[in-house]
């Protein structure tokens, strides 16, 4: 990198930061010192090809468009309640926040704010021998506003009782089929609404409708952090409240629910959320910022330590949300605050079938054999070395070495190379209930990996496990897979430093992917069998993407254990002949063909605002 380039990163960084933004950076110097602190730094800046702000101003929406939904007519509008507790706040949030609502294009809403503050107001006052003169500004303000808009209802509070209890005075107020939740000093596009109507026009089983957000500074001129999300995702959102704003819920779920509990004050969000989907026939998502959350140095968004009871609070909605799903697992907080890690307990203990196909690469298969002895706390299970066209000597000599110890058999594919035939054949000879597809080339980092990944892959709603790879540098190789990335699908965060954490903390929490790489995934037998098993027409390529997405279409989840971390020695440019490039052709093109329906559609786990060129999750220009 050049002196001219150094410049122009180090002038973008410096001349982003706001005073804001120093001191949350010098909160996050402090709590994570400086190495962490550097590598965050760069994370932020370094991913982006086009800056946010340009950006959003080229894909908002443009007047014309907002002309054609103001005269769009549904079939069957519902009215969307918007319900807002506001508790002292400052003017020019309020007026902002009550005008992002007058000016949606969709009609059919109703304003419901509850006003907690003039009584604390007037409490204090007194207390402090004064007159409590300011107690009426707020009243005056939206007062100023219904006479305006008669969609706009109002109710003053006898006392704060605190943000659940203030939202649910709100929520008492609404007639509207759906309810929407809007923070006192947040925003809405003005499209929100539209979009949000369009989602539950398009089904009527619609029950929970949720957007891509972003965030704005203090004084609204700058948007920051885009939050660009996946479709529903339910091992992302036990790990992260990444849902949050905006959300629109049909009212007979948040009554069924009995609304917001204050016990979880200050992650009351996060509760409610994993009650409105558990309750939720089908759970949409618009992959749109409509919601603009708006940073000071006294929120969450902005400042973590301000608020370090709600992130206890949030645990505990975790536990609360497996407890009545009974699910058996433990919560714990990670470094990261507001993201959690979910340990599901292993009540079983299912035979793993480990299968490692070989061909002459004694020293790898030996490297990755010992680790799997050192790293494996676990004792039913066996390896399979699916023996292949090896020539040499030392690689038959190893196999008599090793067959029939330390659960190993060695088994022997004499047909031509074919890694789908070759893991076909395998599974049919394995004896467990769980098979463990595992490269030759791999090493494994993580002690007690195969209890890991089986504790997720006997959830009833699993059917395979993924692990996060890293190259000999330490750079990840593999941290999922997202189907339509580079053509067909590729891997997430390819050669980012395995220190950093990723875009939205995605490479090292637990979520859904559509894929995962079978160079070590573990896969419930009964459903390797249901669905096929590996594609044989896909000899070499792609064909762990389609057994990844016959499982996925057929129902199953799969998860991304990032907790579970080995080495693979896979090289980075490999040479090809071109027979093997022509092969390589016809097999992406058969499974372009197969799958041309998702990949038009979109992967569910990623966002279609987000870079299908790329891996490090950048936005599409």
């Amino acid at each position: 990198m050049g002196d001219r380039e150094y410049g122009v990163r180090w002038g973008k960084l410096l001349g982003a930061f706001s005073p804001e933004h120093i001191k949350k950076g010098y909160r996050y110097l402090k709590r994570h010192g400086l190495k962490q602190f550097m590598v965050r730094l760069f994370e932020r800046f370094q991913s982006q090809d086009i800056d946010y702000e340009t950006w959003f101003a080229l894909n908002k929406v443009t007047e014309q468009e907002l002309e054609r939904q103001r005269g769009a007519v549904f079939e069957n509008p519902v009215r969307i309640s918007i319900v807002v507790p506001v508790y002292r706040t400052p003017e020019r949030f309020l007026r902002e926040m009550i005008e992002s609502v007058c000016a949606q294009t969709y009609g059919s809403w109703e304003l419901c704010i509850a006003d907690a503050s003039p009584q604390a107001a007037a409490e204090k006052n007194m207390q402090d021998g004064r007159v409590p003169e300011a107690e009426t500004e707020l009243t005056a303000i939206i007062r100023e506003y219904q006479a305006k808009d008669d969609r706009i209802r109002y109710q003053v509070l006898e006392k704060n009782a605190g943000i659940s209890e203030n939202t649910n005075e709100a929520l008492k107020m609404a007639t509207g089929e759906f309810i929407g939740l809007l923070d006192h000093d947040d925003l809405l596009e003005p499209d929100a609404l539209y979009e949000v109507m369009s989602q539950i026009a398009a089904d009527g089983r619609t029950d929970v409708v949720y957007t891509d957000e972003d965030k704005i500074n203090q004084k609204g001129t700058k948007h920051l952090i885009p939050n660009m999300k996946p479709d529903f995702n339910l091992d992302l959102l036990r790990s992260n409240n990444y849902i949050c704003h905006f959300l629109v819920v049909r009212r007979s779920i948040v009554e069924k629910i009995g609304g917001f509990r204050k016990e979880f004050d200050g992650a009351q969000d996060y509760d409610f959320i994993f009650r409105c989907v558990e309750e939720a026939r089908k759970i949409a998502h618009v992959h749109r910022v409509l919601y603009h959350w708006r940073t000071h140095s006294g929120s969450t968004s902005d400042n973590p330590d301000s608020k370090l009871y709600a992130f206890d609070a949030g645990q505990r909605a975790v536990e609360a949300h497996l407890s009545r799903m009974k699910v058996n697992a433990s919560v714990e907080k990670t470094s990261d605050l507001g993201y959690y890690r979910v340990r599901y307990a292993l009540t079983e203990h299912p035979m793993v079938s480990i299968i490692i196909p070989n061909k002459d690469e004694k020293e790898s298969l030996q490297k990755c054999l010992q680790s799997i002895q050192e790293k494996t706390e676990y004792d039913n299970y066996e390896v399979l070395v699916v023996e292949n066209n090896s020539t040499k000597e030392e690689t038959f000599a190893y196999y008599k070495e090793i067959d029939g110890k330390n659960h190993v058999r060695v088994l022997y594919w004499e047909s031509a190379f074919n890694f789908s035939a070759i893991n076909n054949f395998a599974a049919g000879e394995a004896k467990g209930e769980y098979l463990l597809l595992l490269n030759n080339d791999t090493e494994v980092i993580t002690k007690g990996w195969i209890r890991e990944m089986l504790s997720n892959c006997t959830r009833n709603e699993v059917a395979m496990v993924g692990a996060k790879l890293y190259f000999p540098d330490n750079t990840i190789q593999h941290a999922g897979v997202i189907i339509g990335l580079g053509g067909l699908a590729d891997h997430a965060f390819v050669n980012m430093s395995r220190r950093r954490a990723g875009y939205m903390h995605r490479a090292s929490i637990q979520m859904n992917m559509s894929g995962v790489t079978a160079a070590c995934a573990m896969v419930k037998r009964s459903v390797y069998e249901e669905v096929g098993g590996l594609e044989e027409k896909l000899s070499v390529a792609f064909n762990d993407v389609d057994l990844c997405l016959k499982i996925v279409t057929a129902g199953y989840l799969i998860v991304y254990d990032p907790f579970v971390e080995l080495y693979h020695y896979e090289s980075r440019s490999r040479g090809v002949d071109d027979e093997k490039k022509e092969r390589h052709k016809k097999e992406v093109q058969y499974a372009q063909e197969k799958w041309k329906d998702f990949l038009k559609a979109g992967d569910p786990c990623y966002n279609k605002n987000l870079t299908l060129s790329k891996h490090n999750f950048s936005l599409r220009k």
